[in-house]
């Protein structure tokens, strides 16, 4: 197949944010709390705090400027299921990138506050890991549907990829 004509080339702070949170993302998975007793050191919690809370506040400001200032890089060729759920999974990621900062953050709240037993964080630490497990399902489809438009060519891999371009 030839490489189609699609809607848009993303920027390059729309690059920069889409990589840079790969790279955090994955700082993330690397440093995460592998034991809860952890967060009992107040240096920790306090450091896992404000790295949770940049994390949630880059989510929002890269969620705000995608939505506002780019479009879509599929061709217009694309069917509306394919859209649809193209869709479904980027707003997807960013609900549940959002929602492993605030749930991590409220974890440490109530770790804050010597809150650390009982049935509230234990719903809390539930939520979270739920968010998270959805999360890699997400960012998964999401790689799976970056190879398939690879693979096809149509433009879409080029747009915010930088390596492996499709050529013309």
């Amino acid at each position: 197949m030839s490489l189609d004509k699609n809607n848009s080339n993303y920027s390059n702070l729309a690059k920069l944010f889409h990589w840079g949170f790969v790279a955090i993302f994955i700082y993330g998975i690397a440093k995460q709390v592998e034991d809860l007793n952890q967060l009992e050191d107040i240096s920790f919690l306090r450091f896992e705090m404000i790295f949770g809370s940049i994390f949630l506040i880059l989510v929002l400001i890269r969620f705000v400027y995608m939505k506002k200032t780019q479009k879509s890089s599929l061709p217009e060729a694309t069917p509306k299921f394919q859209k649809k759920i193209a869709k479904l999974v980027h707003n997807g990621m960013y609900f549940l990138l959002a929602m492993t900062a605030l749930s991590g953050l409220l974890i440490g709240m109530l770790y804050w506050f010597s809150m650390n037993n009982g049935f509230l964080i234990n719903i809390l630490i539930s939520i979270h890991e739920l968010v998270i497990n959805l999360l890699y399902w997400f960012i998964g489809v999401h790689i799976v549907a970056a190879t398939y438009h690879r693979l096809r060519r149509d433009g879409v891999w080029s747009s915010m990829v930088p390596f492996f371009k499709e050529k013309k």
